[in-house]
C-alpha cells in the first residue's frame, strides 16, 4: 500500500493527482493545502488536511500524523512574474517551503517526489536532457533552482521532475488555459497576439499527473523530465486548437516576447527530451491534439 501525501491539492496538478489516485485501491490519499479544501465538492471522499508549507510546525504535524510512504510536493508561486515583484513570498514558498518538507521527509523517512519547471534554464539550447545544467533568467527560475539544490542534499530519498507549460481543465479556479483562451477567444470573434519566438514542449496536466504516480510505483530516484515530446511555440498551439474548433485562424496574429510588458524574463528555447521517463518509468504522454481533444471534453463538464 501506498500512502501519498500531496501539497497544493487545490492546484491544477493537484486535482488530476485526486482523479488519477482516488480510485485505486492500492493508494491511501491525503489531500493538503492552505485553508480550505477547494475539492470536496468534486471528490467527496478525499481526505484532507490543512497545511502551510510556508510553516514548518504544521508541515512536521502533518506528516507525522498520516506516515506517508511518499510525499508530492506540487505546492508552489508558479506565477513568473508575482515572483518578481513578490521576492520574498517566492522565497518563502518556492525554496523555504521545499527546506520544510525535506526536513521532514528525512525525520519521517518519507521518498519525496518534487516538481520542478524548465524556467530554471536560460532557453539559449533547449530541448533540454536531465544533465543540462540550470542557468535562470527568472527571478521563478532561480528560486525553483534553489529548491532543486536542497532536494539534491537531502537524505531521504528523492525525486525531481521537471515540466513544461502544463495546460488543462481546472475546477473552481477560473485560471484559464491555452487551450481554453485561444477557444474562448475566437469565439467571441476577438483578434489575440501569440507569440512565435518561444518554444515549448507544452503538457498536458493528465500527463505529469501519470508521470508522478508512475515515480511513486517505482520508487523512482533522481531526476525526471516529465513533459509533452512535441515542441511548439504558442503561435503553432493557437493554430491547432483554431483547427480543432474549427474558428477563425486570421484572427490570430503573430507577435514576439518583446510585445508584452512583463516584468519577468522569458526563456527562448526550452522543452526536454522525455528519453529517459519513456525508458526508466514507461512514462507515455499525449500528443497535443489528443491533449486539445481531452481539454475540450472536460470544459463541456464545468
Amino acid at each position: 500500500m501506498k500512502k501519498i501525501l500531496i501539497t497544493g491539492s487545490n492546484g491544477l496538478l493537484g486535482q488530476k493527482l485526486a482523479a488519477l489516485l482516488l480510485p485505486r485501491t492500492d493508494v491511501e490519499l491525503l489531500a493538503t493545502s492552505r485553508g480550505e479544501n477547494k475539492l470536496a465538492e468534486i471528490f467527496p471522499t478525499l481526505a484532507f488536511a490543512s497545511m502551510d508549507v510556508t510553516n514548518r510546525e504544521d508541515v512536521d504535524r502533518v506528516v507525522a500524523d498520516f506516515k506517508p510512504t511518499h510525499l508530492i510536493h506540487t505546492a508552489a508561486m508558479t506565477n513568473v512574474d508575482q515572483c518578481e515583484s513578490d521576492r520574498e513570498g517566492a522565497l518563502k514558498l518556492n525554496r523555504d517551503a521545499v527546506a520544510y518538507v525535506v526536513e521532514a521527509c528525512e525525520k519521517h523517512n518519507v521518498h519525496l517526489i518534487h516538481l520542478s519547471t524548465d524556467f530554471i534554464f536560460d532557453g539559449e539550447d533547449g530541448p533540454y536532457d536531465e544533465e543540462a545544467e540550470g542557468n535562470p533568467i527568472s527571478f521563478y527560475g532561480e528560486t525553483k533552482l534553489m529548491a532543486e539544490e536542497i532536494v539534491k542534499q537531502a537524505r531521504c530519498k528523492w525525486a525531481i521532475l521537471r515540466t513544461v507549460l502544463v495546460y488543462g481543465v481546472v475546477h473552481e479556479y477560473g485560471r484559464t488555459n491555452i487551450v481554453l483562451w485561444v477557444r474562448d477567444s475566437l469565439r467571441a470573434g476577438k483578434v489575440i497576439k501569440v507569440v512565435t519566438d518561444q518554444f515549448r514542449t507544452p503538457t498536458l496536466a493528465e500527463d505529469l499527473a501519470m508521470g508522478c504516480w508512475l515515480a511513486v510505483q517505482q520508487d523512482a530516484e533522481g531526476i525526471y523530465n516529465i513533459s509533452g515530446k512535441e515542441m511548439y511555440t504558442p503561435y503553432d498551439m493557437a493554430l491547432l486548437v483554431a483547427d480543432y474548433f474549427q474558428l477563425d485562424k486570421s484572427l490570430i496574429d503573430k507577435a514576439d516576447g518583446s510585445t508584452f510588458s512583463q516584468p519577468a524574463k522569458r526563456p527562448p528555447r526550452t522543452g526536454f527530451i522525455i528519453t529517459k521517463a519513456e525508458q526508466e518509468l514507461g512514462y507515455k504522454p499525449h500528443t497535443f491534439q489528443e491533449g486539445i481533444a481531452m481539454v475540450a471534453a472536460q470544459a463541456e463538464q464545468y
